[in-house]
């Protein structure tokens, strides 16, 4: 692992008022680059099944960018969890948002010159983007008090929020702006993307300075050089490894991520099929990213105060209530659609939070940023199996009976919470 110098450590250890500042400045450097990787996120889920639908030929296969870019976050995840444990969030973060705007960029090139062949290509590098912007909510983490992690979470998920519904609702200029340049109108929201996720990236290498992880990871060596009492140590507490917590968080981030995925990626697609147009769809987009990320900040205050499993069984019954309105939304109705996705982003929000929490919980700062990336890995293959799946399933059944699968799907993670609740007591 790279190595900061003692000084520096040595300032930081034993203040903990400098200390707190930096994870106060920390958590402002990631909120920046998190409003414009929302922006760059909301691009392909907006508008990349629509892009696959027109270049494709056909609604069947409506769900491989979500496969694509889902599958190719979770690649990425893996790559910044490594290079984040062995050099940092500063080098991990910005590689991945810069690599999701090459990506991008590499979209627009296609439809432009309607290649699917590179259209594939471009999303798998384009999900580079999808994975950095999730892991960039553990770097709020690494400096946080264990008290404070979920908020610090939800701080740097909230942030996301104004590039992410913002994103949606340019569909339409950024479309009428690409058909002046001689670009498909649906890669225009690409355009958006490729510019802010390269400005994310930006951000984090110029700004994120100590970086979090380096530095809690010093800390914690210095701490555990010095023959002080723990009590008087001013350091910041380690947990010990916990495999059950690290499997329970797990559990609860992946079936969320399928059920929400499975039902977002096809809700544009439903739309346009019964008449509704890019702008209805981007309302609907941007309320949908709107609620996965603006109730960040109470989420993040009651999964620390109420706790993380009964956070977790409430993601679960939100995830089936979204996915009962959704099914039983007429073909006409805008109102019921935007109730419907909003508990979906709702449903996610707490799920993704409380899993995020107990996985921070149970790692050592020795191993946690690669742990994480494994764990992003996962919940990105779960995203891809959602999104490959879904444009199946509506195409041999119908969007009511897919919505309702993801609802039922959702509610497998309330036994597992319930489980891990039963065998490992409370503390």
């Amino acid at each position: 692992m790279q190595q900061i110098p003692e000084k520096l450590v040595l300032s930081y250890s034993f203040s903990p008022e400098r200390r707190h500042a930096l994870y106060r400045r920390t958590l402002a450097v990631v909120i920046i680059s998190q409003i414009f990787g929302g922006a760059g996120l909301a691009a392909g889920v907006t508008v990349g099944a629509l892009l696959a639908q027109q270049m494709l030929g056909t609604a069947g296969l409506a769900g491989i960018p979500a496969a694509l870019f889902t599958l190719g976050s979770a690649g990425a995840a893996f790559l910044v969890g490594r290079i984040s444990q062995r050099r940092g969030r500063r080098a991990g973060l910005a590689s991945g948002f810069i690599a999701g705007g090459i990506g991008a960029a590499g979209v627009v090139l296609a439809a432009v010159t309607d290649s699917v062949v590179l259209l594939f290509i471009a999303l798998l590098v384009y999900g580079a983007g999808t994975a950095t912007n999730l892991q960039a909510r553990y770097a709020g983490t690494d400096l946080a008090p264990p008290q404070r992690r979920a908020t610090a979470v939800s701080l740097a998920m909230v942030s996301t929020t104004l590039g992410a519904v913002a994103g949606p609702n340019l569909v339409t200029p950024m479309g009428a702006f690409a058909t002046a340049l001689g670009i498909p109108a649906l890669a225009g929201p690409f355009l958006l993307a490729s510019v802010a996720y390269a400005f994310a990236g930006l951000v984090l290498y110029f700004w994120l300075r100590p970086d979090p992880l380096l530095l809690a990871t010093a800390i914690r060596t210095q701490d555990r050089a010095e023959t002080a009492p723990a009590t008087d140590s001013p350091s910041i507490p380690e947990p010990p490894g916990n495999n059950r917590g690290v499997a329970v968080g797990t559990t609860v981030m992946v079936l969320t991520q399928i059920a929400m995925v499975a039902i977002m990626t096809m809700t544009p697609v439903h739309m346009q099929s019964h008449g509704h147009g890019l702008t209805e769809v981007g309302v609907v987009i941007g309320i949908h990213i709107g609620f996965m990320y603006l109730p960040s900040l109470i989420t993040g205050v009651l999964v620390d105060r109420l706790g993380r499993v009964p956070m977790a069984v409430a993601a679960g019954v939100t995830l089936l209530a979204a996915g009962i309105v959704a099914a039983t939304a007429p073909t006409h109705s805008m109102g019921q659609l935007m109730i419907a996705l909003a508990l979906l982003g709702l449903g996610w929000n707490f799920g993704l939070i409380s899993g995020t929490a107990l996985v921070v919980d149970a790692t050592p700062l020795d191993t946690r940023a690669k742990i994480q990336g494994s764990i992003d890995v996962l919940i990105a293959l779960a995203g891809a199996t959602g999104g490959a799946l879904a444009g199946v399933v509506v195409a041999g059944t119908s969007y009511a009976v897919l919505s309702l699968a993801g609802g039922v799907l959702s509610l497998l993670l309330i036994p597992v919470v319930v489980w891990s609740q039963r065998i490992t007591p409370r503390s």
